[in-house]
């Protein structure tokens, strides 16, 4: 940092939980993540600027202000040449579905911005960290399903007679748009990047804030807007990324990729260090053991299951292994995706099965 600029500097970002009643203690137990209270966690908001779920810068000149803030003040420095915006414009989390995710779905832009009054909706990703064997997932309407059939299962709770069930395997990604009705859970650990939204809606008898029956009037709204939402053609599947070797014993994996948001996996061993250049801000969590994160000369520890946000301005990061890391930001996808997997030989179909690029 240089006064009360975003200097050459990663951000630590508080990261707030959400005490769910599907979640358990698996970010903490299984990913080693410090710091969170001692009951059920069910998410934590790695780096989020949702209103009423902000993250704040924890340390440095701009320590207590919140990442909105933060965008507003310095939108080229934090986001990259060109950029503006009103909002820092993705959202990540670690999840812990110990038990199964409540049956929902959130609106596609065009519906956020026509049923719910806000500015965008949100399309997400699922990479799946860990999962039980026999994990599945309920992820988009099953061909051949017509409305009227697909409202009485859900007024049914019926879900396995209208939506398509997929295995779920840990290392492999889903990309979800808008629109489409999905859930996961039990015995899954998920890190989700999305659009900047927190609208939702639910097909379920009960809230997952705390597990309290959801009445019929309600039910009958939250079931209405939800079908006016469904995009019954969206069928997410899973995939196991493409990688790309960019060093001795260093791994590259792009994880999923669209216009809202893209995911990448590194991973190093010890011959050589993780380099990576950026010219947008990147989300970086660690889902491996403790690491230095050196940038812009500043070098900071990041534990497990922490994430740090690296301002554009830093352009270069430099990690030693033993190193696994994801990388989440908003691409430039000609750039930052189809270049170099063009280069790395990968045909235009393959690129696409990614997510939307």
């Amino acid at each position: 940092m240089s006064g009360n600029g975003v200097g050459p500097h990663p951000l630590r970002l508080t990261a707030p939980a959400k005490p769910l009643v599907f979640g358990g203690r698996a970010i903490a137990r299984r990913l080693g993540k410090r710091g969170l209270p001692d009951r059920s966690i069910a998410e934590t908001w790695e780096c989020s600027d949702v209103t009423g779920s902000e993250s704040f810068v924890e340390s440095g000149p701009l320590a207590g202000r919140p990442l909105r803030r933060v965008i507003n003040d310095h939108p080229e420095e934090v986001m990259g040449a060109g950029w503006s915006g009103r909002y820092f414009p993705v959202l990540t989390k670690f999840i812990d579905a110990t038990g199964a995710l409540p049956v929902h779905l959130h609106a596609d832009d065009e519906a956020a911005r026509r049923l719910e009054g806000q500015h965008n909706g949100k399309t997400e990703a699922w990479h799946v960290l860990d999962a039980a064997p026999g994990a599945t997932a309920l992820c988009g309407v099953r061909d051949g399903v017509a409305p009227d059939r697909l409202r009485a299962a859900l007024e049914a709770q019926d879900f396995d007679a209208v939506l398509r069930r997929l295995p779920v395997r840990a290392g492999e990604t889903v990309y979800v748009p808008g629109g489409t009705p999905h859930t996961f859970g039990p015995d899954t650990l998920v890190y989700e990047i999305e659009q900047t939204s927190d609208v939702q809606q639910h097909a379920m008898r009960w809230r997952m804030e705390d597990g309290s029956t959801v009445g019929d009037a309600e039910f009958g709204a939250n079931l209405d807007m939800l079908m006016q939402q469904v995009d019954t053609a969206s069928r997410p599947e899973f995939t196991p990324g493409l990688g790309v070797a960019v060093g001795d014993g260093v791994d590259r994996v792009f994880l999923c990729a669209g216009p809202h948001f893209a995911l990448e996996r590194w991973r190093a061993g010890t011959a050589d260090p993780l380099r990576r250049s950026f010219a947008t801000a990147q989300i970086l969590s660690n889902v491996g053991s403790a690491v230095h994160v050196r940038t812009g000369g500043h070098s900071e520890r990041l534990g497990p299951a922490q994430t740090l946000l690296l301002p554009a301005v830093c352009g270069e990061v430099e990690i030693s292994g033993p190193a696994d890391v994801l990388f989440g930001y908003l691409p430039d996808l000609a750039r930052d995706v189809r270049r170099p997997l063009r280069e790395a030989g990968y045909p235009p179909d393959a690129i696409a099965r990614l997510g939307a690029c």
